[in-house]
């Protein structure tokens, strides 16, 4: 039963955390198991790796799970078997010969740690035995030890591990281990993919989005909830908030100039996401700025909008272009749904020339001399969850 569902797990940067990996060894574990919930698993920590085992017929899963868990570097289906050479080269066999039927080519090698120096042989000697052994086998078969098409992988440590191609992971941190933040999430490209790099970086995320109906349709919402859909495959348990923006909005725009707008829009939502994040014990908010894509993020624009909160702003797509924020976009599976033409509040009351180098004393001026603090209390009141 074990043969088919052991997976060799390398860590990512958290096998460089000293005295915390444990807490990080941790959360990791929790968060794989949290995915494979109502699937019998069993983890078995060792220096560098983790095995995880589950039942059998859930081997698919699990590989989905651990493909898109963050903190991990790479993973691989594995055979266990008795420390003897014997068993590793039966075990390597079986390796090679799925392999070799799933048509990866010829050439091959093998690369063997023995962190157990008690074996009596080293890890060149069960290199060339396991060569000479697969040559034999399967002919036809060539070593290559520069460009080989498949490698057979040996560790011999408390028991010898043989595995195949190994899976690359996400790397990056667990989940939760920086604790909670908010995405203030819009239906563009930008907000997904600064979501998906904090949480890479350990933070999990809550998301906040300004609907403005009925200027914006119920399909945005729905696009909004399917990027949400996405998104969770990484942080999964994601919450989303959903705050009734059009008062405030038509506040804005009776009293505002024409070309401020935009950035009076930002900061308010600013300061709502603030209120929202801290009664959510976020401890930061998360934007998909990038330093002059659009008007509101120069840094004139950055500085006033960043104005209205108490927590701190990360800005993870600062110093992005817009190809490299699309090719992640694309990588992650949310930059299909972003480009449905469903526009959202920013673009359809955005000015035709809006600010670019605003002055943050008359900005400052001009959010006060709005009155909209009872319409920003109303929106946040009106605020809905959805799991």
């Amino acid at each position: 039963m074990y043969e088919r569902s052991l997976f060799l797990v390398k860590y990512g940067e958290l096998s460089i955390k000293g005295k915390n990996k444990a807490q990080f060894t941790k959360r990791l574990r929790g968060n794989i198991r949290q995915q494979l919930t109502g699937i019998k698993t069993d983890f078995t920590l060792r220096p560098g790796r983790f095995y995880l085992r589950v039942e059998e017929g859930a081997e698919e899963r699990a590989a989905v799970v651990l493909s898109r868990t963050f903190g991990i570097r790479a993973f691989s289906r594995a055979i266990m078997v008795e420390k003897k050479i014997e068993s590793i080269e039966e075990a390597a066999c079986k390796v090679a010969g799925r392999l070799v039927e799933s048509g990866k080519g010829n050439r091959f090698k093998c690369e063997v740690r023995r962190t157990d120096k008690s074996f009596p042989s080293s890890s060149y000697e069960i290199a060339c035995r396991l060569g000479d052994v697969l040559r034999k086998t399967f002919p036809g078969l060539s070593v290559n030890l520069d460009k080989p098409d498949w490698t057979i992988n040996v560790e011999v440590r408390e028991r010898a591990y043989v595995y195949g191609e190994e899976v690359p992971g996400l790397c990056g941190l667990p989940v939760s281990c920086a604790g909670k933040g908010l995405l203030l999430l819009s239906g563009g490209i930008d907000s997904p993919v600064a979501g998906y790099l904090m949480a890479k970086r350990g933070l999990f995320l809550d998301a906040v989005y300004f609907h403005t109906p009925p200027f914006t349709s119920q399909e945005v919402l729905e696009k909004i909830r399917s990027l949400i859909g996405v998104v969770k495959t990484y942080i999964p348990n994601m919450k989303l908030f959903v705050v009734p923006f059009t008062e405030v909005q038509l506040r804005i725009r009776e009293k505002a100039s024409r070309d401020e707008i935009t950035l009076l829009s930002r900061a308010s939502m600013m300061r709502i996401a603030d209120t929202i994040a801290r009664r959510d014990a976020s401890l930061c908010l998360v934007t998909g700025e990038s330093l002059s894509q659009v008007a509101s993020q120069t840094p004139e624009s950055i500085r006033f909008t960043g104005s209205k909160t108490v927590l701190p702003v990360f800005r993870p797509l600062i110093g992005y272009d817009k190809e490299e924020i699309i090719n992640v976009a694309r990588r992650i599976g949310t930059y299909e749904i972003s480009i449905l033409p469903y526009p959202d509040c920013c673009t359809l009351f955005a000015p035709p020339h809006p600010l670019i180098r605003p002055d943050f004393g008359h900005m400052c001026d001009a959010f006060d001399d709005l009155e909209i603090g009872e319409l920003l209390e109303a929106a946040i009141a009106g605020t809905e969850t959805v799991e």
